[in-house]
């Protein structure tokens, strides 16, 4: 990729070679393990092989004994427990894991979770008017409520108890709650701050259900069955897969292998994994969390949680199909969008982005604005127009170098309401003050960048020869996952390589390319390189940036299950290997 930036580490070799030894792993997974700060045995052993045990104490999260006791006295009493949710997956399984695990206990719960067009993200006082007048006392907020101290407040007023769990950032004075769990609030010691809200409800669980009086072993295949749907919740919610989140994705995902939720299963199989078929992180991510999120995004996210409490396999199949369908609609409109907003032309002093229709569906804006932070590699608000109040809604995404919502509290004045973190956030705003919010984006991420931030980067984890690549050195790199944010699939680079033979063209758009070094040739897929082709003559000399993938594909053909894979490539001349 033209104008792209390639960070090639200094490795310790030695340190390399020892933890090979040690852990009888191939070269290439023990330089990944260096780079990445495991280069003591111990530590990467634990890496490598993630426990259970390794899950922290839920008491070691502020405000967990006052939530406990607030939730056993309701269940105890037969109170009216409301969950009140998000439409997004890690809202979605969250009310579904509270809502199973109060009914374990004994209790019962109903749920509330907002029309993403007609409601908006965030708790309304409305319904916590109507709960009220149902009777309910007692509402737990996940994945959201931490900045709701209007509506909590509101809550007191009308005699409910409000439990939040959340793991967004907050205020600086926290909702008025019984208890507050969040990671991230002030003095909170929990040692893992970067969980979603799935986990956060699910330390919850956990510490209810360890009041039963359950033998250890029945109280931890229950919470193991638990941790499927917040593994899931924790890949679609891209927070790091490292540290606590490693091990809860990495157990949840093997569990994905024996299924027993009529809901979870049918999802499974629209998406194609069948007859014990075991989703990868990343097909996690493109291939389910897609079909979850489509409910809240093109209707209501109701569908998603009577899935998963569905105990009728023909109706979660029903269910299943309906968000398959769902995701097919979803994927054409934000087709739609991306297409008409990559028309726009983009200047090169442009440092931040805000794109603006009347008529877009806003429940696809945040997915077009991540398209398009890849594209033009920029900070970028998506914003379609609400039709009952006329205001501006969306989503923005942003690039490593640019804190979004420090940005949005830099000029907070603009805004009805907004909200997130440092990478993704949502606004609502006057539509007349759109093209002020514009200008006023911009010029804040002007200040705070430079023209390498709007470079894409290639974090580099090692230098590899070609014949260091076998099938034993990639099964070593496979078992480094479960890959996403934070512990992102390895990328390598090999120098100096030559180009043995014209690439071979794919379906118009992707590349072949044989690439040969100290008599070792390896073919390299290159997807939709076919516009770099001139970079190929045969005997030209390159360095590239691959990655080690799975194919399937292949493998169904009888050949090795892997692939490697084309990142990008420049004259070898550019680039030299750094000194051990």
């Amino acid at each position: 990729m033209p104008g792209s930036r390639w960070l090639i580490p200094h490795i310790d070799l030695e340190a390399a070679r020892r933890l090979s030894a040690d852990l009888a792993i191939a070269s290439p997974a023990a330089k990944v393990l260096v780079h990445r700060g495991y280069s003591d045995p111990a530590a990467a052993r634990r890496f490598l092989r993630p426990s259970l045990d390794d899950l922290f104490d839920p008491y070691l999260m502020l405000g967990m004994q006052p939530a406990v006791d607030r939730l056993r006295r309701a269940i105890r009493d037969g109170e009216k427990i409301l969950i009140y949710g998000d439409y997004d997956v890690d809202g979605t399984t969250s009310v579904v894991l509270l809502t199973e695990a109060v009914q374990i206990a004994g209790g019962a719960a109903s749920y509330h979770v907002p029309h993403r067009l007609k409601e908006g993200y965030g708790m309304r006082p409305e319904v916590v008017e109507t709960a009220a007048a149902q009777g309910v006392t007692l509402m737990i907020s996940v994945d959201t409520g931490i900045r709701a101290a209007q509506v909590v407040t509101r809550g007191n007023e009308l005699g409910i108890d409000t439990i939040v769990t959340d793991h967004h950032l907050p205020d600086s004075a926290l909702p008025p709650a019984v208890a507050v769990l969040n990671p991230n609030q002030h003095d909170c010691c929990y040692p893992e701050k970067n969980l979603c809200g799935a986990a956060v409800a699910f330390k919850l669980a956990h510490a209810l259900l360890a009041t039963l009086g359950w033998t250890e072993a029945k109280l931890r295949r229950v919470m193991e069955s638990f941790l499927k749907m917040v593994a899931i919740a924790t890949v679609a919610d891209v927070v790091p897969l490292t540290g606590e989140n490693r091990v809860i994705v990495k157990h949840g995902l093997d569990g994905l292998g024996e299924v027993k939720n009529p809901g979870l299963r049918a999802i499974l199989d629209v998406a194609g994994f069948t007859n014990g078929a075991v989703p990868t992180s990343r097909q996690v991510a493109f291939q389910i969390a897609p079909r979850l999120n489509a409910a809240g995004r093109m209707d209501t996210a109701k569908t998603v949680i009577d899935l998963f409490l569905s105990t009728d396999p023909a109706h979660a199949r029903e269910l299943a199909q309906q968000l398959h369908d769902r995701n097919a609609e979803r994927r054409q409109v934000e087709a739609q969008i991306r297409e008409i907003c990559e028309q726009i032309p983009v200047a090169e002093s442009t440092a931040a982005l805000v794109y603006y229709g009347e008529e877009w569906h806003r429940g696809v804006l945040g997915i077009v604005a991540s398209r398009l932070v890849e594209r033009f590699h920029r900070p970028v608000f998506v914003l379609g127009r609400n039709a009952e109040d006329g205001l501006a809604q969306g989503s923005g995404r942003s690039i490593p170098a640019f804190h979004l919502l420090n940005a949005l509290e830099s000029m907070s004045g603009l805004f009805v309401k907004f909200g997130g973190h440092m990478h993704a956030a949502g606004v609502t705003l006057d539509s007349a003050r759109v093209d002020e919010f514009r200008e006023r984006f911009n010029a804040y991420a002007a200040q705070c960048l430079c023209p390498e931030d709007f470079l894409p980067c290639w974090d580099v984890d090692a230098v590899l020869e070609l014949r260091e690549i076998d099938d034993r050195s990639v099964e070593g790199i496979f078992a480094l996952a479960p890959f996403g944010h934070g512990h992102e699939l390895p990328c390598f680079a090999a120098l100096n390589l030559e180009v043995a033979a014209v690439p071979a063209l794919m379906k118009e758009k992707h590349l072949r390319v044989p690439l040969r070094q100290n008599g070792r040739t390896l073919l390299f897929k290159a997807w939709n390189f076919a516009e770099r082709a001139a970079e190929f003559a045969p005997g030209a000399r390159v360095d590239a940036i691959f990655q080690l993938e799975e194919d399937a594909y292949s493998a169904s053909r009888g050949y090795p299950g892997w692939a490697a894979t084309l990142r990008d490539v420049r004259p070898a001349a550019t680039l030299t290997e750094p000194p051990p």
